[in-house]
C-alpha cells in the first residue's frame, strides 16, 4: 500500500475497480485548508483518461506491472497481431487499445504492459518517433521553404501528416507517434 506521495508519472494504481496509469500529476497546498494531489489517470483496460483529486495522506493500490517487447506482425478483421520476441507467442489488440495504430509498419518493435499478478496483457506503448515514406504529397515548389507552411502527405502505412512544403514523395520523415506529429526529415 502507498500513498499519495508515493504518486509519480507511469505509477501504475487500481482506481474504482480498474487498472490506471498516471499521465499527470500535481501537488497542491493551498493557503487555506488541506493538501491534496489533483491527478490526471488513464484506464489501462478501455483508454479513458480522466481527472482525479486525492486527499493528501490518501492510500493508493500500485499494481506492478511488466514489459514485454512484441513485435507488429499484421492486422485483420479481428484486431492488430503482435508477437512476443521471447516465447513466439502470439496476441491480438483491439485498435481501441492502442494509441496511433495508423503509424504501425509490420515488424516495428512495441511494448506490451501486462498485470503482473493475473498476467493480462494491458496496453501497448510504441516507440516514442517512427520512421516512415511518404507514398503521396503534392509537389513543393522550389523557393517555398522560408514559410512554415504545411501539406498533407500519405504514409506508407494508410496514415497522413502534416508536412513542410519541401517534403517530397519517397522521402523518409520522422513523426512523433503520440500526436501524429513531424519532426524531421530522416537519413535514409
Amino acid at each position: 500500500m502507498a500513498s499519495t506521495s508515493d504518486i509519480k508519472n507511469g505509477l501504475c494504481i487500481e482506481h474504482s475497480n480498474d487498472i490506471f496509469s498516471i499521465v499527470e500529476f500535481q501537488h497542491v497546498k493551498p493557503g487555506k485548508g488541506a493538501a491534496f494531489v489533483r491527478t490526471k489517470l488513464k484506464s489501462l483496460t478501455n483508454g479513458k483518461v480522466l481527472s482525479h483529486t486525492f486527499p493528501a495522506g490518501h492510500k493508493i493500490q500500485v499494481v506492478r506491472v511488466e514489459r514485454r517487447k512484441f513485435q507488429f506482425l499484421y492486422s485483420d478483421g479481428q484486431g492488430f497481431n503482435f508477437m512476443d520476441n521471447e516465447t513466439y507467442e502470439q496476441l491480438t489488440f483491439d485498435e481501441k487499445l492502442i494509441e496511433n495504430p495508423g503509424f504501425l509498419k509490420e515488424g516495428d518493435n512495441v511494448d506490451v504492459l501486462f498485470d503482473s499478478k493475473n498476467d493480462i496483457p494491458l496496453t501497448l506503448e510504441m516507440a516514442q518517433y517512427v520512421v516512415l515514406k511518404v507514398e503521396y504529397t503534392e509537389p513543393g515548389v522550389k523557393g517555398d521553404t522560408a514559410t512554415n507552411t504545411l501539406k498533407p502527405a500519405k504514409l506508407e502505412t494508410g496514415a497522413t501528416v502534416n508536412v513542410p512544403l519541401f517534403i517530397n514523395e519517397g522521402d523518409l520523415i520522422k513523426v512523433e507517434s503520440a500526436t501524429g506529429r513531424y519532426v524531421e526529415r530522416a537519413k535514409a
